[in-house]
């Protein structure tokens, strides 16, 4: 039988908020390699997320628990990670076999050189947005101007604002920039000490609301015009070449593991916590609950998770070579494919979020 592993040494965003809803402080998170049970003809198979064990990507973890790769033939581990970049990087050097990266990342190291390739596009609407307090006398984007707004320096969202500002039609320079670390932002917007927020909905939201107490008004970079693909399953271009039939394995597995979270988010949050004690469940189940906003497009309605739109993809490629710094030739065909993707109304997901 394999086992679950032992070290647990990462540090999440959202336990940096749960010391106080006004400063950050950060803690320890348990991070252990989840092994399915092994069997001789299971084939074993290397999976990294893009960051700790937590809403987002608990559809990996329930094909895990629910026996879902054992069924397809797999014998996976899933370790957390530290990042999409960092995530996307290990998998073109093929430290492991299959990963979890957003799909903005995933191609500008594309563009680098790297030689990997979304083959399951998960989140295929953009999960950017900007965020204030519900409160606030920010009720429309346009209203951002004179204000003070907060964004992690690099962060998607950092590189994205530019296009967010020409969709909205803001005078940029009458908005204040302050850059923040990740742990600071939801502390600094609960506080006052910022007018708004820019990041990922689903990082923040939940903390805002369940932790400090909080409703949010969200402006998602999508309604602006800022088509980016998210969070995906990569996989090295040798390895779709050299194992194909594990990523056609792999990837019906996996949505099903994210449709049977969505029918069951109670039972998702849980399945976390069983992985990460510490963890709020509340926060989790929010977060996976704030994710499936992000899982169906106009381009993508009607397909089955994962399926993803070239037009989306072109869209995404527009604003990374002209947000992202990003020179180089790039083509759908480079970033990703729909080749390990089933078909059939069972993968389909619910089309309302």
């Amino acid at each position: 039988m394999s086992s679950h592993a032992v070290q647990r040494r990462s540090m999440s965003r959202r336990r940096f908020l749960n010391r106080s809803a006004l400063a950050a402080a950060a803690l320890a998170v348990p991070l252990a390699p989840l092994r399915a049970r092994a069997a001789a003809a299971l084939k074993p198979v290397s999976m990294t997320l893009d960051w700790i064990y937590e809403g987002p990507n608990v559809g990996f973890l329930i094909a895990h628990d629910q026996g879902f790769y054992r069924d397809a033939g797999l014998d996976v581990s899933i370790t957390p990670g530290k990042g999409s970049g960092n995530t996307a990087q290990l998998v073109a050097n093929k430290a492991t076999q299959i990963g979890f990266a957003d799909g903005y990342a995933a191609s500008n190291g594309i563009a680098k050189g790297m030689s990997i390739k979304t083959i399951g596009s998960v989140y295929r609407r953009n999960p950017s947005a900007i965020m204030v307090l519900a409160d606030s006398n920010i009720k429309s984007a346009k209203d951002l101007e004179g204000r003070t707004l907060a964004m992690i320096a690099g962060s998607g969202q950092f590189q994205q604002w530019p296009a967010f500002v020409k969709g909205a039609k803001l005078d940029v320079s009458k908005i204040t920039i302050v850059n923040l670390a990740p742990p600071s932002l939801g502390p600094a917007l609960i506080s006052g000490k910022v007018d708004a927020i820019g990041a990922y909905v689903q990082s923040y939201v939940p903390i805002i609301e369940i932790q400090g107490g909080k409703q949010v008004r969200v402006f998602w970079f999508a309604d602006y015009g800022v088509s980016v693909v998210s969070n995906g399953i990569i996989a090295h271009n040798d390895f779709i070449k050299s194992d194909p039939d594990i990523l056609r394995a792999f990837v019906p597995a996996t949505i099903k593991g994210f449709l049977y979270g969505r029918q069951h988010p109670d039972e998702a949050a849980a399945t976390v916590k069983k992985y990460s004690e510490t963890v709020n469940v509340e926060i989790i189940k929010r977060e996976f609950e704030v994710s499936w906003k992000t899982w169906v497009t106009p381009n993508t309605r009607g397909k089955p998770l994962c399926w993803g739109s070239k037009d989306d993809w072109t869209a995404a490629i527009a604003v990374l070579k002209q947000y992202g710094g990003v020179t180089a030739p790039l083509t759908t065909d480079q970033v990703f494919s729909n080749e390990f993707v089933p078909t059939g109304a069972e993968y389909v997901p619910p089309q309302q979020a």
